[in-house]
């Protein structure tokens, strides 16, 4: 479908209702914008909703926790030797 739309103050295009619906737009939702060319392109934008186990984000920050401080005991026993 293609359609001649004006671009109005400030840069303001309406999209009519049947492109919206086409294209799985709503009111109020989020749109991703890109120019490729001379081009712009508008899409629905739709964010992927992950679900993680608290648990496992536990144990990954201990063990980040865990390497920084082995690395700044390294830095900290290679500073001590320096002096």
């Amino acid at each position: 479908m293609e359609m001649i739309l004006r671009v109005r103050k400030k840069g303001v295009i309406i999209l009519p209702k049947k492109i919206r619906e086409i294209a799985g737009i709503s009111e109020d939702s989020d749109v991703l914008v890109r120019v490729e060319k001379d081009s712009i392109i508008i899409k629905p934008y739709k964010p992927i909703t992950v679900s993680i186990n608290p648990k496992i984000i536990d144990r990954i920050l201990r063990e980040e926790y865990k390497l920084e401080e082995e690395k700044n005991a390294s830095i900290l026993k290679r500073f001590k030797n320096s002096a």
